[in-house]
C-alpha cells in the first residue's frame, strides 16, 4: 500500500526494521530507498553487517547510546554506507532538559563526512526548528492524524497541520540562516540615510 500511495506522488520511502526478517523484506524491497537502524539496534553488530548487506544507504539513530557505541556501530556499519546519523532522545515524548540539541554539532565534529540530523519525540515543533538552527540537515518525526489516538508513540507524534507548520518554519528558517558574513543589505540604504547619524 505504501508502495502505490508513494509511487503516485513521487515520494521515496523507508521504515524501521526491528528484527531479521523485516530488515530483509525492506532491504530486499525495490522502492525502499534507504535503511533505518533504528536507536534500540545500535548495538546489535549481527543486525548491522545484515544492514550492510543490502547495499543501500543507511540511516542511524542514536537514542539510548553514547559516543563509543556510536562509534562501534559505525565500525560495523561502515563510514560509506552511511546517509545520516540522527541525534534522539529515546523517551516518548521527550522532555526538554532531555534534548540536549548540542549533540548534534557534537556529531556533526565528531562524524564531518556524515549528514547529522535530529529525530524528535516531543510533541512540540520548537526542537525540529532548533536542531536545524544548530546543523540539522535532516528531520525525522513521529507524525498522526490524532493525538489523542491509542498507542505508546501518539503524544509524542505531530498532527498534519503541525507537519504543514514545521516545513514551512524550516524553510524560513533556511532563507534567515545567512552566510556569516554581515553586510549593508540594499534594503537599509535608504534607512541609513534617514536615521544614522555621522
Amino acid at each position: 500500500m505504501i508502495t502505490t500511495y508513494c509511487s503516485h506522488k513521487p515520494i521515496g520511502w523507508f521504515a524501521s526494521a526491528w528484527d531479521k526478517n523485516s530488515l530483509d523484506y525492506i532491504g530486499k524491497h525495490p522502492a525502499c530507498c534507504f535503511i533505518k537502524v533504528p536507536s534500540a539496534l545500535i548495538t546489535n553488530f549481527d543486525y548491522l553487517e545484515q544492514a550492510t548487506s543490502y547495499k543501500k544507504p543507511i540511516i542511524v539513530s542514536t537514542g539510548m547510546s553514547t559516543l563509543k557505541m556510536i562509534d562501534r556501530a559505525i565500525d560495523v556499519l561502515g563510514d560509506r554506507n552511511i546517509h545520516s546519523i540522527l541525534h534522539c532522545t529515546s523517551t516518548y515524548p521527550s522532555r526538554p532538559e532531555e534534548q540536549n540539541l548540542l549533540c548534534i554539532k557534537t556529531l556533526k565534529m565528531q562524524y564531518p563526512w556524515a549528514k547529522v540530523g535530529f529525530s524528535n519525540h516531543s510533541p512540540g515543533l520548537t526542537f525540529m526548528v532548533a536542531a536545524v538552527a544548530l546543523g540539522a540537515e535532516v528531520i525525522e518525526m513521529h507524525i498522526t492524524l490524532d493525538r489523542s489516538m491509542y498507542g505508546t508513540d501518539q503524544s509524542a507524534s505531530i498532527e498534519p497541520e503541525g507537519v504543514h507548520k514545521i516545513v514551512k518554519y524550516i524553510r524560513s528558517l533556511e532563507q534567515a540562516i545567512g552566510d556569516g558574513e554581515k553586510v549593508i543589505y540594499d534594503s537599509e540604504i535608504p534607512i541609513m540615510k534617514k536615521l544614522r547619524k555621522w
